[in-house]
């Protein structure tokens, strides 16, 4: 006897934007932050972030009910803390904070996906694009404040798979990477903690340096990380026995995607590797969900950008020359698609 059907999968995914929005809301009052040292009672708390008591209990229970936030007791007199996870991940003070990409969720991605339907319908991306004619890159590099955020957004989404991918790859073979669009260099500062023989370059175009060369000096690899300005569409990439990308060929349409892949293959000596560390969707296309939403998302933002599978991945880098390729898994949604010269 087959049990009977429930509407709640629906229902729950239908709403989940309450939820979402209800935690992209804690982040953007630093709520996890100021709740770092001490239990507070609802009543402190909510003086401390300026909230009406209206909302008070029914905003943080909400977390508690979420597993955002602990609390102990009831009514009043209860005390909510953070939960391991908060406390490790939105604490805006600790290096392991990945908030960043909540906070331009918050800013900017939530109210460009109210319109998916006209992005599905026309095709064409419906971010600040839509408002004032300019690519969406152009409009950060404009703004020197967003552009730092979302360097910082990229770099706390990033952080859990660059550790899986410098402990799961096998450097040994290798002497030199450079990681294009490099960013805040995180992915060359991972290595070269973890490597002490690798030459590591962080490579992005000429406004990002400054920022590259903050994180990298925080984190006292400045000395070991060299920071190379120059433009990845225009420009060769720098020699380097192992070339990555992280999260960026996916902004691209197929024609720029292919033209990046060319580029790695002429940077990389024989038996050089060429790494994109993406939300990779499973050949099928039925698992990724994240790697899925991830591509819409790209339509929303860019229009003719999109994530891929690990097959098309390796059909493209067939067609630029390379032997042979592996998809590695990171972590949650995400893996290592790597080819071989």
């Amino acid at each position: 006897m087959t049990s009977a059907m429930s509407p709640s999968r629906i229902i729950d995914t239908g709403l989940s934007f309450w939820g979402s929005k209800v935690l992209l809301t804690a982040v953007e009052f630093e709520l996890f932050t100021k709740l770092v040292d001490k239990p507070m009672t609802g009543e402190s708390l909510g003086k401390i972030l300026d909230l009406h008591p209206r909302g008070i209990w029914d905003f943080f229970d909400t977390l508690v009910a979420l597993g955002f936030l602990n609390r102990d007791g009831t009514g009043p007199t209860a005390f909510y803390s953070n939960t391991e996870e908060t406390s490790m991940f939105l604490d805006k003070n600790k290096l392991s904070y990945v908030g960043g990409i909540l906070e331009m969720a918050n800013d900017r991605i939530y109210k460009f996906w109210d319109d998916l339907g006209p992005a599905l319908k026309t095709g064409k991306p419906q971010n600040e694009i839509k408002h004032s004619q300019k690519p969406m890159f152009e409009v950060l590099y404009e703004d020197l404040p967003r552009l730092e955020q979302f360097l910082g957004a990229m770099r706390g989404l990033s952080i859990g798979n660059f550790q899986a991918f410098v402990q799961k790859f096998d450097f040994s073979n290798y002497k030199s990477l450079c990681d294009v669009g490099g960013a805040t260099g995180l992915l060359s500062s991972l290595v070269a903690k973890q490597h002490s023989y690798i030459k590591c370059t962080s490579f992005d175009l000429p406004i990002v340096a400054p920022i590259a060369k903050k994180w990298i000096e925080k984190e006292n690899l400045s000395d070991r990380i060299n920071v190379v300005s120059g433009d990845f569409l225009r420009d060769a990439l720098p020699k380097s026995d192992i070339i990555t990308m992280g999260n960026i060929l996916h902004d691209w349409n197929l024609e720029k995607k292919k033209h990046l892949i060319r580029l790695a293959y002429e940077a990389l000596p024989e038996n050089g590797a060429f790494v994109v560390i993406e939300n990779i969707i499973d050949d099928d296309r039925r698992k990724n969900t994240f790697g899925l939403l991830m591509s819409l998302h790209m339509l929303i933002e860019f229009g003719d950008a999109f994530d891929f599978t690990g097959a098309d991945f390796w059909g493209w880098c067939q067609e630029a020359g390379f032997k042979r390729y592996e998809v590695v898994h990171l972590v949650g949604p995400c893996s290592a698609a790597i080819a071989y010269k």
